[in-house]
């Protein structure tokens, strides 16, 4: 008996689906632009926004110029997001906002364009053009609408790209370490903590310089060793000073007796050759 009913309720989902699939199909091969608006907007405040796009993008060539045109815009580039068709939402808002510049959405058309960019950006490690041109959609938003509703939260977008793009600089800064390009991975690093003076990483930045600085003295030849070993001394001190309470405390102290050690080494010699 259980299972007959089961049956019978897979069996009127799939009649109803076949019967709204049915009406869809005849949907779209009406000729009645009108009944098609309005079939769209059924579907878009539904949430089929998959259907309601393939409705709209037939009847928007239709529409142009006319009342309707603004609304009819409006729902078929969201519907786009929706969808997670990020690049044609994009353009689609963009577009929106040229057509319709003194429409009373036009702010928040102008973010969602901005926040299609947003939803581009890829993870830190690949390449990041659409968080660059994320970022600077959404600093022109507030620019042009800096009391906006939406304000805030285009802050905490920019907020989280900015966020991915110090990991990516500092993962590529840090690899030069990795490979052991140690002057490669000072540099990087001196330009990492210069352009992102207030990044989370920034400890774990000039620790890896420190680092950088304490291998390149080890392997340096015999007249170098002592300017680098002070230079990473320094460096080992200025960190301490930023962070007392450092993660890399126990290491970094290990480090100072190893730099001591050879000091006395390079100067015991040097008397020696004297």
């Amino acid at each position: 008996m259980f299972l007959k009913t089961i049956k019978s309720v897979i069996f009127f989902a799939l009649t109803l689906s076949s019967v709204s699939c049915s009406e869809y199909q005849k949907m779209l091969n009406n000729p009645d632009t009108n009944l098609k608006y309005k079939s769209a907007e059924v579907y878009y405040n539904q949430g089929e926004y998959k259907k309601a796009n393939r409705i709209l993008e037939q009847i928007v060539p239709t529409f142009r110029g006319k009342p309707q045109s603004q609304r009819i815009i409006y729902f078929y580039a969201n519907s786009y997001f929706q969808i997670k068709d990020y690049k044609l939402s994009a353009y689609q808002f963009e577009s929106f906002v040229k057509s319709y510049p003194k429409s009373d959405r036009i702010q928040e058309a102008y973010f969602m364009a901005a926040k299609s960019y947003y939803m581009l950006s890829p993870r830190s490690s690949l390449d990041q053009q659409y968080t660059y041109k994320a970022i600077d959609k959404l600093q022109i938003f507030l620019d042009n609408y800096p009391e906006s509703e939406f304000s805030d939260d285009a802050n905490t977008l920019i907020a989280e790209l900015q966020v991915k793009l110090e990991k990516k600089f500092f993962e590529i800064s840090k690899k030069y370490h990795t490979i052991r390009d140690y002057k490669a991975s000072i540099n990087a690093f001196d330009s990492f903590i210069s352009d992102f003076p207030g990044t989370p990483y920034k400890e774990e930045a000039l620790y890896y310089k420190f680092l950088s600085n304490y291998e390149l003295a080890i392997n340096s030849i015999f007249t170098k060793k002592e300017e680098r070993f002070f230079a990473a001394k320094e460096l080992g001190d200025s960190l301490l000073d930023y962070f007392p309470e450092s993660l890399f405390l126990d290491d970094i102290e290990k480090k100072f007796k190893s730099i001591e050690k050879e000091l006395t080494s390079f100067h015991q010699l040097t008397t020696k050759t004297k």
